[in-house]
């Protein structure tokens, strides 16, 4: 450890920090607690505050922010890296410092890193680990409790970014808070990953003028602010990129939302060397990023968890329901994780489900179900998922959950299936 430690130049207490944390994660396996992942990173900054910048450095890092998609496109950005070496990363999607920390303690020596990042800590992750790459995905409105307006954010991203001059910003010029975060940026790859969602960028985060949208492209009425032109691009079929690459992209994972993000993992992954086939094969073949998108056989039912926790999240993965479905459970919570504030369902279009019969479920399911009332979506109210779940014809069932709903009904599915 200590040899290792000196290549990373870690100093005595940073070394000590990483032993606690080890036997933290111990403790915290043995006492049935979890992973115990969290803790030892805790534990290693309560010591060593600087541990984060130690561990970072020496590596080639791409960090991964937006408000959604971040797990998924670290996941592909790791696949497509792994093409070059070995790679730290999160398999469980923690985006803060600790999670961060328990991250590049486990893969220690791994010369390559990519890195879900939440938005709020891009700006310091990146002083402390000068990234090779950020890619930068999307931003709307998310947990306004807890992460703040919008435009904020972008501003403070924007301000990161300049602190970082020689990193190589991957950035989706289809959304405009994006395109203004990295606009300034000397070096942007440009990539057109697609915007569902401009529910937010209605006006120019720049000057407050109005953005007008022609087709795919979009200005400010008030400045020179456009959307730039694309370095990579995507259809349903081909990704293209510089030089006339045309390389057809066929994902495991569904919807238009997961091909821009695959695309930008492409183009991350390019940057750091990869070739761009090696790095479309390795991220085609993500098909499950915890959890996500997986299919668990509960008694009669074929059960596909999805996943979404904001407005434009939960456009994109009601996109994603096959309405050919023998059930479609919608189960949502009011927990800190979730933001408490459950106002944004009146945002989400759920009136395309007006001849789906849904049940409602999670913490929040009144609430939900006065939301489907008003779109008129047949449906009924329980508030337990496994019971929802079940209450649901025999075949095949499609379940949409927000943050705490997917992790608590995830937990319980697996209890269920190991006990039978």
């Amino acid at each position: 450890m200590v040899e290792v430690g000196e290549r990373r130049r870690i100093g005595a207490r940073g070394r000590v920090a990483l032993r606690a944390a080890e036997l933290a994660t111990w403790a915290s396996r043995k006492a049935g607690r979890g992973k115990g992942s969290m803790i030892g990173g805790l534990v290693a900054l309560k010591i060593d505050p600087n541990i984060l910048g130690g561990l970072g450095r020496g590596r080639r890092t791409v960090i991964v922010t937006g408000t959604n998609g971040k797990s998924t496109t670290t996941r592909m950005t790791a696949a497509a890296l792994a093409t070059l070496g070995d790679v730290a990363t999160q398999a469980d999607g923690a985006n803060m410092d600790a999670g961060i920390v328990a991250a590049l303690h486990a893969h220690f020596d791994a010369e390559l890193a990519a890195l879900e990042v939440d938005e709020l800590h891009v700006p310091h992750v990146s002083d402390a680990v000068d990234p090779a790459a950020i890619v930068l995905l999307n931003l709307s409105r998310d947990q306004l409790d807890r992460v703040g307006e919008i435009n904020m954010i972008e501003r403070k991203l924007r301000a990161g970014l300049a602190r970082h001059p020689e990193t190589v910003v991957i950035a989706n010029c289809d959304d405009v808070l994006v395109t203004s975060a990295a606009f300034d940026a000397p070096n942007v790859v440009w990539v057109a990953a697609g915007g569902g969602w401009a529910g937010d960028s209605v006006s120019c985060p720049r000057t407050g003028e109005p953005i007008v949208w022609d087709g795919e492209h979009w200005y400010s009425t008030g400045s020179d602010f456009k959307r730039p032109t694309p370095d990579w691009w995507l259809d349903d079929e081909n990704l293209y990129g510089p030089d006339g690459l045309v390389l057809p992209m066929t994902l495991s994972l569904p919807g238009k939302a997961n091909r821009g993000n695959a695309a930008q993992a492409v183009a991350a992954a390019v940057t750091l060397g990869a070739t761009p086939t090696d790095a479309v094969a390795a991220a085609s073949s993500v098909d499950e990023v915890a959890g996500r998108y997986s299919t668990i056989q509960y008694g009669s039912h074929s059960v596909r968890m999805l996943l979404a926790k904001n407005p434009a999240g939960w456009q994109e993965a009601l996109s994603m329901i096959d309405p050919t479905c023998d059930g479609l459970v919608i189960a949502v919570n009011g927990q800190v994780p979730d933001g408490e504030d459950l106002s944004w369902l009146w945002d989400v279009r759920f009136e395309h489900f007006e001849n789906v019969a849904v049940v409602a479920a999670g913490e929040r399911a009144t609430d939900l179900g006065v939301r489907l009332l008003y779109a008129g979506s047949q449906h009924t109210n329980i508030a337990d998922p496994l019971q929802a779940i079940a209450s649901c014809p025999p075949g095949r069932v499609e379940v949409l959950a927000n943050y705490t709903a997917f992790r608590d009904l995830g937990r319980a599915l697996a209890r269920e299936v190991k006990d039978v």
